[in-house]
């Protein structure tokens, strides 16, 4: 996969946005994608940057709402093959450890 993106959708309400956002994450399942969603968005891979254009847009219609947010970042590696995880692996190798932490309560 050459394309990865950060995908942010939401209506812009006071009360949870969790049943919206799901229907947007629920949108990308249409698509030939890869995704996993974590507190901030929705990373997303795509073998080409019409379906993640494709998928992000379907995301977006997906929300209800008088007002929807959607921010969309993409890296759009054009010179090679590469998956989102080299991003983190990268990272973590120069950690030293995993870049991960658990907040003690």
């Amino acid at each position: 996969m050459t394309v990865v993106a950060l995908l942010s959708v939401a209506p812009v309400i006071e009360d949870s946005m969790a049943s919206e956002v799901a229907k947007a994450v629920a949108a990308l399942d249409d698509f030939d994608v890869s995704y996993e969603t974590n507190p901030m968005g929705t990373v997303i891979e795509a073998d080409d940057i019409g379906t993640l254009f494709d998928a992000a847009q379907a995301a977006h219609e997906a929300v209800d709402g008088d007002r929807v947010s959607t921010v969309l970042k993409i890296d759009d590696k054009r010179t090679r093959e590469f998956e989102a995880r080299e991003k983190v692996d990268a990272v973590e190798r120069e950690l030293g450890r995993e870049a991960k932490r658990e907040r003690e309560r």
